[in-house]
């Protein structure tokens, strides 16, 4: 039986420990608190921080697992080349890791290294470099720290006078010992969508989800949905964009790469997760054959994926905390589940600030249906279950 040391205990990382004990594997899953998500359906579970290298290894020895699979960004990353050179299968990649858990390594990667299309960036430590790109660039803007998840830190900025709010709001939600921000040119993009891509053992090729519209609120995701209108160049202009990122990059498994479509139909390379994204939580409601952390553990257990095809019209929408709580909620799950081809997933964290993610809803119809029905019948649903507005600002 193979032994799965999980970094981060999230919603994803449940999904995925869903998966993985379903084919019989062991996992010890681990977070900063205790009660995460994943800790709730794992084998074993270990509290500490993943930024204290020590404390890394130790459990790693401890526990000596034949996969380590990073769900979260809060890590010290250069600590996973010496487990891959012990033997130890890091997922993708201990380079992929490395880069992709700062803004900077990735982005100069995508623009620098590969010429894909960004938006026009710049790096920042101080307020007076700050200052002086976010002349160059004009407003808006967008800010964000170099190392964050789920929208931390990130703002958006119309004049001068925000300026000094956005940049201590992306220093303060900085993850990790990383103080550094990028300040990036606002796309003025038609939709963002995920582009869900499989890197495959043995030789096998690269695979493509069908794409994923989704909505962001303050850079963290509101809903997704399936199927995505996109024009077929445009489609094909993304999968050579990721294609190309994941080579360089290297490794095993799912990927969550984002991207603009500008309102030219330009496709423009935005951000890359080496892991299951939170908007193909929609895959959960079976918009597809199969979900995006069975498509993750195949592919990094080098299992075959016989085909993925969409089968269902399918949206997600997020369930917002109304208040900061320090016990769990008391959810409302008959509203929703009186209404047919509805799923409803909560996470389990045990603990809450107003505008966390605490659940999805999921819906889903047939592959024909009209999908902005669903979107609203989804995010309809979810403002029932602790009675918040999935747009509601954090």
């Amino acid at each position: 039986m193979k032994k799965i040391l999980l970094l981060g205990s999230g919603e994803l990382g449940k999904e995925f420990v869903i998966a993985a004990k379903r084919k019989g594997l062991y996992v010890v899953a681990c977070d900063r608190y205790a009660g995460a998500p994943a800790m709730q359906v794992a084998d074993e579970y270990e509290v500490f921080s993943m930024l204290d290298g020590d404390a890394l290894e130790a459990v790693v020895k401890k526990h000596q697992p034949d996969l380590i699979v990073p769900e979260i960004e809060a890590i010290r990353t250069e600590r996973l080349f010496k487990f891959e050179e012990e033997g130890i299968q890091v997922v993708p990649s201990a380079r992929a890791v490395n880069f992709t858990m700062n803004r900077r390594a990735i982005r100069d990667l995508a623009s620098r290294e590969l010429g894909l299309r960004t938006a026009k960036y710049f790096y920042a430590k101080t307020f007076d470099e700050f200052k002086r790109a976010a002349d160059e660039i004009g407003f808006p803007c967008v800010v964000k720290p170099l190392m964050s998840s789920s929208g931390h830190g990130q703002s958006y900025v119309h004049n001068d006078d925000e300026l000094a709010a956005a940049f201590r709001e992306a220093m303060e939600g900085s993850r990790g010992d990383v103080k550094e921000v990028i300040i990036e040119e606002f796309i003025d993009f038609e939709s963002e969508f995920t582009l869900l891509t499989i890197t495959q053992q043995h030789g096998w090729p690269t695979l493509f989800c069908p794409p994923i519209g989704h909505v962001q609120k303050g850079g963290d995701y509101r809903e997704s949905w399936q199927p995505y209108a996109i024009p077929e160049e445009a489609l094909k202009q993304a999968q050579h964009m990721a294609d190309q990122v994941t080579k360089a990059l290297t490794g095993y498994g799912i990927w969550g790469v984002e991207f603009f479509l500008t309102r030219q139909g330009e496709v423009i390379f935005s951000e890359l997760s080496p892991r299951p994204h939170d908007t193909g939580m929609v895959t959960l409601g079976h918009s597809t054959n199969l979900s995006e952390f069975e498509l993750h553990l195949r592919a990094v257990l080098g299992l075959p994926i016989a085909e993925i095809k969409l089968e269902h019209a399918g949206a997600s929408a997020v369930v917002l905390a109304p208040e900061d709580s320090d016990k769990p909620f008391d959810y409302n799950l008959v509203d929703a589940l009186k209404e047919p081809n509805t799923r409803v997933r909560i996470f389990g964290k045990p603990d809450a600030h107003r505008g966390r993610r605490m659940g999805v809803v999921l819906c889903y119809d047939d592959i024909t249906a009209d999908v902005n029905a669903l979107r609203d019948k989804a995010k309809r649903l979810a403002s029932t279950v602790l009675g918040t507005d999935p747009y509601m600002k954090k």
